[in-house]
């Protein structure tokens, strides 16, 4: 029976995804292991360092799937680690060629090799969701420009924005990751081949010509030195995924409190009984916004974790690796998990225009009060405008009214500005800056 959320039948597709969970399974990390053994005698055999024909082989005869796993999982708790157990029972299915499999490699090689194998998979599903979802914000953005609605500091009504300049801002957070995904590829796709202390002393001085190789083979970079306690790398693709999720975190906060009864601007996509209460009838509760806070809550434990696991002992760590065992595929399922659940809000978001226009007015005019101060300050000064407009909005404030009317009857205002013009102040649409020219440029600055 499963035990926690990410392999739960309950709870797996509300906090990850298949495909993502796919690249982090045992049976695809026992591929990616046996890969990296192939791959090695591959190389050697190309470069002569064991013989040709062992090398062929070991790439026809190995087979992850014929593992014995019960004994896998036996040895591995006995020794500590996995791949000693692996390659006896590899080496066993190559027969004579089997002395040759492992050669000059240590365990932390082939591990650290195949996560960054995972890592180049996963990263790929992160783009394809990142791009997804640039998409999607890139459409409501441009149909939500000119929607004017509150803008809000300290959760009170602060000036006027468009709703499309809301979305701009999630979009434009959403493209800095994709650059910085492209950014951090050449850092961390970086394969793992250093022998027991790192310095390939086994194989003579053939060693880095060996690594090469495989490296080639395997389609990463060659390090330019060993990594094996020198994890930035790693860690930089977790706190990468800690910065996506913090954003698709700020997105779902928003959302729950827009969604929230007494602002009802925007609402999750209808599904029949999502949401649901067992004893409230009404509820429609953001779901799938609270399931991101949730998973970015947990991937930012797991960034910490590896940078916490950054700090390592001499040549091999005496226990932080085996934080990161914990830390990395988690927080990839939940990174997943999360733009999953993002894609489903944004892509079907449900905009209430009318109720953000109730909303923008229910302040009776005081949400532009900085626009009349403007308006006046070249004929009062702006010290003398503020006091007036101050003194405005208390009235408004406590005796009710409109803040145009209650400026209007003020003979210090109306010797300059007529009720007319106090009504166009006064408007909410008419005091938008330049929110939608900045919907305009990171809609515009599409690659």
């Amino acid at each position: 029976m499963a035990s926690t959320i990410l392999d739960s039948v309950l709870f797996r597709d509300s906090f990850g995804t298949p495909a993502m969970r796919g690249i982090f399974e045992d049976a695809a990390l026992l591929s990616r292991y046996t890969e990296v053994e192939i791959a090695l005698a591959r190389a050697q055999g190309h470069l002569g360092v064991i013989p040709a024909a062992a090398a062929k082989d070991i790439a026809a005869r190995c087979d992850a799937t014929q593992l014995d796993l019960e004994r896998l999982k036996r040895e591995t708790e006995t020794v500590g680690y996995p791949i000693l157990p692996l390659v006896r029972q590899l080496a066993a299915q190559c027969g004579e060629a089997g002395k040759y499999l492992h050669w000059g490699a240590t365990t932390q090689d082939i591990m650290d090799t195949a996560v960054v194998l995972q890592v180049r998979d996963a990263l790929a599903l992160i783009e394809a969701d990142l791009a997804t979802l640039r998409g999607i914000l890139v459409r409501q953005a441009k149909r939500y420009r000119d929607t004017p609605m509150a803008g809000r500091t300290h959760l009170q009504q602060a000036l006027p924005i468009t709703f499309g300049y809301k979305l701009a801002i999630w979009l434009a957070m959403l493209d800095r990751h994709a650059e910085r995904l492209e950014q951090l590829r050449p850092r961390v796709l970086v394969g793992q081949f250093a022998g027991a202390a790192g310095t390939l002393a086994s194989l003579g001085d053939r060693g880095l010509e060996v690594q090469q190789a495989l490296m080639q083979e395997l389609k990463l970079a060659q390090p330019a030195a060993t990594w094996h306690a020198a994890r930035d790398s790693l860690a930089e693709a977790v706190n990468f995924l800690g910065l996506v999720t913090g954003s698709l975190g700020k997105i779902a906060f928003d959302v729950i409190l827009m969604a929230s009864t007494e602002v009802a601007e925007v609402s999750e996509p209808f599904v029949q009984g999502r949401g649901a209460s067992s004893t409230m009838p009404q509820k429609r509760n953001p779901i799938s916004s609270e399931l991101i806070l949730a998973c970015a809550k947990a991937v930012r434990q797991h960034a910490g974790l590896m940078l916490d696991a950054m700090v390592q002992d001499y040549e091999r760590a005496t226990g932080p690796w085996h934080a990161e065992w914990i830390a990395l595929p988690e927080a990839f399922i939940l990174t997943g998990g999360a733009l999953h659940q993002a894609k489903f809000i944004l892509d079907g978001l449900i905009v209430d225009e009318a109720r953000m226009r109730r909303n923008l007015d229910m302040t009776n005019g005081l949400i532009v009060a900085e626009a009349v101060m403007m308006g006046l300050a070249p004929h009062l000064g702006r010290n003398e405008a503020h006091d007036l407009v101050y003194d405005a909005c208390r009235v408004v404030a406590e005796k009710g009214g409109r803040l145009a009317d209650v400026l209007a009857a003020m003979p210090d205002v109306a010797r300059h500005l007529k009720l007319p013009a106090l009504e166009r102040l006064t408007d909410p649409a008419n005091y938008l800056g330049a929110a939608q020219q900045m919907v305009d440029r990171v809609v515009g600055d599409r690659r």
